[in-house]
């Protein structure tokens, strides 16, 4: 089933908009003249690059979403009346269509959390067990609520991380330039003047000219290879075992800053998920599957079953050896205390900000590395041709 967005004319002459599920346009077509509409535009689901973009532009309409209805309900508007003013509201087409089909499986005797399930790709496995939490509890208010909190700052540290990561792609991009550059039009005019001259050049002038003028001769082999070797590895790192090696690499390049990222996503949704009444178990669960790192994900498998087996949640998380020795002294202070919940969420607030400072300290590193990086091979450039020069100013005259 697709989800087709129309514009449709009642026999009175109004114009009415929405959205309706169907297996293809023909169905759509025909399920809106069953209502009593005449139908004059049915939009298809875009596919490809397109559908994919609109998708992700549906995740990041999942914060307004959520704030929104919160703020509804909390009101005490019925969760029908709510999401039908969302749905008149939202700027987002994608998402008003996503919000009418939600509101029409309700209306159909769904639940809301099951209307949610129906969109995986837009509301994540946790989103929804933690409606599921709310509507069994009588507290889908105080639940979105908590939901909403969890969304801004899971999105502030995202936005942290992304903005923190600008600079030196500009450095990598620019440099890059200049070096590209430098070998294909700069140099190919000393090695006129060089060949010219007849003069025997020094061994560095020699591999950078010859590399100048392989590349500028053969620059779209090492862009095909370079695009074919970008493919296969992206195409390994997608399958299980690459994924995990490569997870691997990078906690070993940046152990300081994964571990204190994977410690405060994960103690955050599962204090978020505990304190909206989700099982321990079940929690533990969904926590797990939101750490992107698979490596660090597979140290935790066992928590689960620890946790069924009576031992709590501190003992299995320090058996994995993965979290920080303050992060599981506060999480047993929790247990003992009987506020895990509580615990969890100070846990995570404790790493977000401890996390800022790593991501601080490595991009202080890595961004002079890459200026020492791009300054060594620019100069080897100019020095090579430099020498070169004093070769010919040497020559007798």
């Amino acid at each position: 089933m697709a989800i087709f967005s129309y514009r449709a004319t009642t026999k009175d002459g109004v114009v009415v908009e929405g959205a309706i599920e169907a297996a293809d346009e023909r169905a759509a077509v025909q399920r809106l003249r069953s209502t009593g509409v005449i139908p004059f535009d049915i939009a298809a689901p875009r596919e490809g690059f397109m559908k994919r973009f609109s998708l992700r532009k549906s995740k990041g309409d999942i914060l307004t979403f959520t704030t929104e209805l919160s703020a509804l309900l909390g009101a005490g508007l019925p969760l029908d009346r709510s999401l039908n003013i969302i749905s008149e509201v939202s700027e987002s087409r994608e998402m008003k269509g996503i919000v009418q089909s939600i509101l029409k499986s309700i209306r159909e005797g769904s639940s809301f959390s099951d209307a949610l399930q129906k969109h995986p790709k837009v509301f994540p496995r946790i989103y929804v067990n933690m409606v599921r939490a709310g509507e069994a509890g009588g507290v889908l208010d105080i639940v979105l609520d908590k939901l909403n909190e969890f969304l801004e700052s899971s999105k502030e540290l995202k936005d942290h991380i992304i903005s923190s990561m600008i600079y030196p792609a500009l450095l990598i991009v620019t440099g890059g330039i200049s070096i590209i550059i430098m070998l294909t039009f700069v140099l190919p005019r000393f090695s006129t003047i060089f060949a010219d001259i007849g003069t025997s050049l020094p061994l560095s002038t020699k591999m950078i000219l010859w590399f100048s003028s392989a590349l500028k001769a053969y620059w779209w082999m090492a862009a095909l290879a370079i695009a074919a070797g970008t493919f296969l590895v992206m195409k390994y790192i997608k399958t299980a075992e690459g994924r995990l090696k490569w997870d691997s690499l990078k906690l070993k390049l940046m152990e300081d800053v994964i571990i204190k990222m994977e410690t405060a996503r994960f103690c955050r949704t599962l204090g978020t998920l505990l304190k909206s009444g989700v099982p321990l178990l079940q929690a533990l669960n969904n926590a797990r599957d939101v750490i992107s790192n698979r490596a660090v994900a597979l140290a935790l498998e066992s928590l689960p079953k620890g946790a069924k087996e009576g031992k709590g949640l501190a003992a299995p998380l320090a058996g994995a050896k993965i979290f920080p020795q303050l992060a599981l002294s506060m999480v047993k202070v929790g247990e003992e205390t009987g506020q895990l919940d509580t615990m969890l969420l100070k846990v995570a607030t404790t790493y977000e900000k401890s996390l800022r400072e790593a991501i601080k300290r490595f991009m202080g590193l890595l961004e002079p590395m890459i200026i020492i990086a791009m300054a060594l091979i620019i100069g080897f450039i100019v020095l090579s041709v430099f020498m070169a020069i004093f070769s010919i100013l040497e020559l007798p005259m």
